[in-house]
């Protein structure tokens, strides 16, 4: 048995600077599904969890929003970026682009690999790698 036996990557948290446009980035531009959504007034704070499967079983993403918050956060030098997996990468980044999503990194092979892989930008522009699973296999 492992040391890290028991241990299960439930969520990434990242702060957002208006929810109902990160909610909609998140389900419309990239499929993912809004799990729930918890107010929580004495923190003056919003959660929305959102993933392409239940929590209890997938690793999902929490958005959160801070009440009363006007600007947007500085994303730090650590934070690196999220990664999802896609299918025909070329077509989902030229439907992202057709749909207003910054792609700051257009798909193509990986400078060191062979790989094909773009970025893509969310509302708050946190960094997110699209890699293409079809050219993995």
């Amino acid at each position: 048995m492992s040391a890290a036996s028991g241990f299960r990557n439930m969520h990434t948290m990242i702060r957002v600077l208006d929810l109902d446009i990160s909610i909609k980035f998140y389900t419309e531009l990239l499929g993912m599904t809004l799990l729930r959504r918890d107010d929580y007034p004495g923190g003056k704070f919003t959660n929305a969890f959102v993933g392409y499967g239940p929590e209890e079983t997938d690793t999902v993403i929490e958005l959160t929003y801070n009440w009363g918050r006007e600007e947007r956060y500085e994303l730090g030098t650590g934070f690196g970026h999220l990664a999802l997996g896609v299918q025909d990468i070329y077509a989902v980044c030229a439907e992202l682009e057709k749909q207003g999503a910054r792609i700051p990194r257009p798909p193509g092979p990986m400078l060191h690999g062979t790989t094909h892989i773009a970025f893509i930008e969310d509302p708050d522009g946190y960094k997110i790698e699209l890699i293409g699973l079809d050219a993995m296999s």
